[in-house]
């Protein structure tokens, strides 16, 4: 059998999406890679407690521990060349990566973002505040997609889109968890089993 491709998640928080990567490698849903990092930016995320609970080895990188953004970033890029990570997947990390780090990583790094893309998305829209606003603006449809990371905030080429109804009386927290549950944790796996399969395949770029 081929050699896996070593995922590495980055994190900021509860980690739910975390467990659905973790649960999905645990049904053998992503054949070709291994989550074999968790990384927060932030102290105590529960995510954390989520990797270690399945065997997985976490990392904590704060920005002011490393002296900044630049010094983040140098140490999150030793730190994924150490464990010879080929894909990043980031699962609720509220940082912006640079221009110089995403360059890196082209094709490399996924994103999943609730909202239909171009939809409520970009610097400020992230958490509950997306779905806030898809409820003020009185949409009907919202949804999540998966893409590919560059220097714009939810930039980069997208992979894989799914569509969820909004309900009469829905609050944005009753839409998050409605596409988490219907949307980010069916795509985000599936995405990345994408990628792994491509990387190992030598396609590059998931067509």
């Amino acid at each position: 059998m081929s050699e896996k491709v070593k995922i590495a998640v980055l994190v900021s928080g509860g980690g739910t999406n975390l467990q659905a990567l973790l649960d999905a490698e645990a049904r053998g849903e992503n054949p070709d890679g291994k989550i074999s990092l968790v990384v927060s930016n932030v102290s105590g995320a529960y995510a954390l407690e989520r990797a270690a609970k399945a065997g997985v080895p976490t990392l904590t990188l704060t920005r002011r521990a490393c002296g900044g953004a630049a010094g983040f970033e140098a140490a999150l890029q030793s730190a994924l060349e150490e464990h010879g990570v080929g894909l990043v997947i980031l699962a609720g990390f509220l940082s912006i990566l640079s221009k110089d780090f995403t360059d890196r990583w082209p094709q490399r790094i996924l994103n999943v973002h609730p909202s239909l893309i171009p939809s409520f998305c970009g610097p400020g829209y992230y958490g509950l505040k997306v779905h806030a606003a898809a409820l003020a603006r009185g949409v009907k449809v919202t949804g999540a997609t998966v893409h590919f990371v560059n220097e714009i905030p939810d930039g980069g080429r997208i992979l894989l889109q799914k569509a969820v109804e909004i309900l009469p009386g829905d609050t944005p927290e009753t839409l998050q968890r409605r596409v988490m549950e219907q949307a980010e944790w069916q795509l985000l796996p599936q995405a990345a089993a994408m990628v792994c399969r491509d990387i190992l395949n030598g396609n590059g770029a998931t067509s």
